[in-house]
């Protein structure tokens, strides 16, 4: 499948995540998305290390500027399990912004046509990195990286597109 690209609709689907209440939902992407201006960034994987120290930490610092220019939600997702990303936003004290969210078996991230065979490496299939800008599901910025890269996808990236 070719990756999604601008023009494209974000595709729905369910992802897990713990709300404010530490509750375990399935919450799907259109009801995030649906008539909100989001990013969607994604990682290979939680806790490694570009991930840690530059994707994430990049999207919180920048995110009450991504909001004031009309962000109204930040998505992250992982081909990682709901009980892994919140132990991984939890990492995050200063976050208030942006949502972890679980794409425990790639269904997601192989409807976004953005998976990642990380199988020599021991990881599994895993999500490329990332950084989608939508409109009301319409995809307007298409940043995806090759390989490990991290060049085009990072918040000051899209920061630059609003």
């Amino acid at each position: 499948m070719a990756p999604i690209a601008v023009g494209d609709s974000l595709p729905d689907g369910q992802l897990g995540w713990f709300d404010e209440s530490d509750q375990l939902q399935q919450v799907s992407v259109h009801a995030l998305a649906a008539g909100k201006k989001v990013i969607l960034f994604g990682v290979p994987g939680a806790f490694t290390p570009t991930c840690s120290m530059q994707h994430v930490p990049g999207f919180i610092a920048q995110a009450e500027q991504l909001k004031a220019k009309g962000v109204d939600e930040i998505l992250l997702i992982s081909v990682n399990d709901p009980f892994v990303m919140k132990a991984w936003a939890k990492t995050y004290p200063e976050n208030k912004h942006v949502k972890f969210l679980a794409d425990g078996s790639g269904n997601y991230t192989k409807a976004l046509g953005l998976e990642l065979d990380l199988t020599e490496k021991g990881l599994g299939i895993r999500s490329r990195r990332f950084a989608l800008l939508a409109d009301n599901l319409k995809v307007t910025v298409a940043n995806i990286e090759e390989g490990g890269q991290f060049t085009i996808s990072g918040a000051e990236e899209i920061l630059k597109a609003l």
